[in-house]
């Protein structure tokens, strides 16, 4: 009988045994949505094999890019050495069921923030919003349907809508506003080359420039 693994030690497994590509595309909402604002500092939770990160960081933006896992981690920092970027580049390991970095950002990155284990993610993206300095963004994209190619094989997963996410939340209005609230389809491509339309569920908070 083994032990069951943990978070950390299932996410680590995950990213040791994949090949090595270089850090992969960007997604697509993230260049969408960052490519209309000045850079700045930004933060890329759960950064994965650092496609983020990376475009972040080749259009001026100064990223902190966290994962739980330390072999993602470490894979960002190599790239973005190879590359000549690393000084706009901070890697940190994160299990944000526990911590979360520090500082404030103008930018708040979270790409599909899934996992297996129990994880407060209404907690950990509400603390994300109030990372943020006045002005700032937090742009959360979630699965809106299971891709083929998904470690999540579970068919009564429950996708929350934009909606919900942001009910979840329970910002003060006031301080906080949504931007952007929708569902958009998308032709993907995934790790093995096979392609599949996907939903996206977006939603991007603004903090207003006024503090109280």
């Amino acid at each position: 009988m083994t032990d069951a693994p943990t978070a950390e030690s299932f996410w680590e497994q995950h990213h040791r045994a994949r090949r090595d590509a270089g850090p992969g595309h960007p997604n697509p909402v993230l260049t969408q949505t960052a490519g209309t604002l000045p850079p700045g500092d930004a933060l890329d939770l759960g950064c994965g094999a650092g496609g983020d990160t990376i475009w972040l960081a080749r259009h001026g933006w100064q990223v902190t890019a966290v994962d739980i896992s330390n072999a993602a981690v470490e894979r960002v920092r190599a790239h973005s050495r190879q590359l000549g970027i690393d000084h706009l580049v901070n890697g940190e390991q994160h299990d944000l069921a526990r911590s979360f970095p520090d500082g404030q950002f103008d930018l708040i990155s979270a790409q599909y923030l899934h996992t297996p284990f129990a994880l407060d993610r209404a907690r950990v993206l509400r603390t994300a919003a109030h990372a943020l300095r006045p002005g700032g963004h937090l742009l959360i994209v979630d699965h809106g349907s299971t891709a083929p190619w998904s470690w999540n094989k579970d068919p009564d997963t429950r996708h929350p809508s934009p909606g919900a996410t942001a009910a979840e939340l329970a910002l003060d209005p006031t301080r906080w506003s949504v931007v952007r609230a929708d569902t958009p389809h998308r032709r993907a491509t995934g790790p093995g080359g096979q392609r599949a339309t996907v939903t996206d569920n977006v939603l991007l908070v603004r903090r207003h420039d006024r503090t109280s």
